[in-house]
C-alpha cells in the first residue's frame, strides 16, 4: 500500500523545505522506495534533494502536442496516435518514466508549467493515469503542491493519507491555511488526515497566535523553528537534504513524521 503525504500552503511559507525534510526522514527511517512529485512550477524540489532535472511533465506534454499538430498538418498520424503509431498514453508513459530524476532512495517527477492554450482534457487524463500507475510501485509518495490545491483538485495524484498545510507564524498566514483546509471538502479526492504546520517560528508561539490556531478546523501537527544554518544552505545552493540530523528543522519534522506514521 502506498502512503501519500501532500504539502500545501500559500507561496513562500517553506513547503518545499518541509517536503525535503519529510523525504529525508522517510529515506532514513522507513523501508520502501519514495516518489517525490514537484507539483509547484515555482519551486525547486530537485535542488533541495540534490538531483539534476532534465525534463518536466509539462515539457513532455507540450512536446507531444506539437508532434501531433505537426503530423496532422502534414497528413500524418491519426488523432489519438503519435508519429510511428504509438498511442499518446504509450508516448507519455515512456517519456515520463525516462524523465525521472533518480536518487539512492527516492525518485523525482517535476510537473513543470501548467497548460498553454487549447484543450488538454484528454492529455491530462492520460497523464493522471501514467502518474497514478507509477505511484502504486512506491511505498511513499510526497507531493509538493503549488500554492493552493490545484493539482489535487485536478486529481493529478491518488488519494492522500496525510495533508500538511504549511503556514508562516502570522494570523494572515493561518487564515490562508484555513481556507486551503476548507477546499479539501470540495475535492473529488479522499484526504484522510489534515494538519497545520507553523513554519519559521522564532521562540515560543505568541499567545494570540496559539489562541487562533486552537480555533482552527484542523489540528496543529507541530512547529518548525527558524534556523540560520538552513538559510546558509539556501544562499549557497547546497541541497537541504544534506542538513545534519541534529538540525532543529529536521528534528521538528522527524517528530511530526513519527506522530503521523506510528
Amino acid at each position: 500500500m502506498t502512503t501519500t503525504i501532500a504539502l500545501a500552503g500559500k507561496g513562500g511559507v517553506g513547503k518545499t523545505t518541509i517536503a525535503g525534510m519529510v523525504i529525508k526522514y522517510l529515506a532514513q527511517n522507513q523501508p520502501g522506495s519514495i516518489l517525490a512529485i514537484d507539483a509547484d512550477p515555482a519551486s525547486n524540489l530537485n535542488m533541495v534533494l540534490g538531483l539534476d532535472l532534465e525534463w518536466t511533465v509539462g515539457e513532455i506534454r507540450e512536446g507531444m502536442l506539437e508532434q501531433v499538430k505537426s503530423s496532422l498538418t502534414n497528413g500524418g498520424a491519426a488523432m489519438g496516435t503519435m508519429p510511428g503509431g504509438a498511442s499518446k498514453r504509450e508516448y507519455l508513459d515512456y517519456h515520463i518514466r525516462t524523465s525521472l530524476a533518480e536518487g539512492s532512495r527516492f525518485d523525482l517527477i517535476a510537473m513543470g508549467r501548467g497548460e498553454g492554450q487549447g484543450c488538454y482534457c484528454a492529455v491530462n487524463h492520460n497523464l493522471r493515469e501514467v502518474i497514478d500507475d507509477m505511484s502504486k510501485h512506491y511505498a511513499y509518495v510526497v507531493i509538493d503542491n503549488e500554492a493552493g490545491m490545484e493539482h489535487l483538485s485536478r486529481r493529478t495524484t491518488r488519494d492522500v493519507q496525510h495533508l500538511l498545510i504549511v503556514s508562516d507564524p502570522t494570523q494572515r498566514g493561518l487564515v490562508t491555511a484555513q481556507r486551503i483546509a476548507d477546499m479539501r471538502k470540495e475535492l473529488d479526492i479522499s484526504i484522510e488526515n489534515a494538519y497545520v504546520v507553523v513554519n519559521r517560528l522564532r521562540g515560543d508561539m505568541p499567545a494570540e497566535l496559539r489562541s487562533f490556531v486552537e480555533k482552527m478546523d484542523l489540528p496543529l501537527l507541530g512547529t518548525v523553528p527558524a534556523d540560520d544554518i538552513l538559510s546558509e544552505f539556501e544562499f549557497s545552493g547546497k541541497p537541504l537534504i544534506d542538513l545534519g540530523d541534529e538540525s532543529p528543522v529536521y528534528q521538528s519534522i522527524s517528530q511530526m513524521m513519527k506522530q503521523i506514521l506510528k
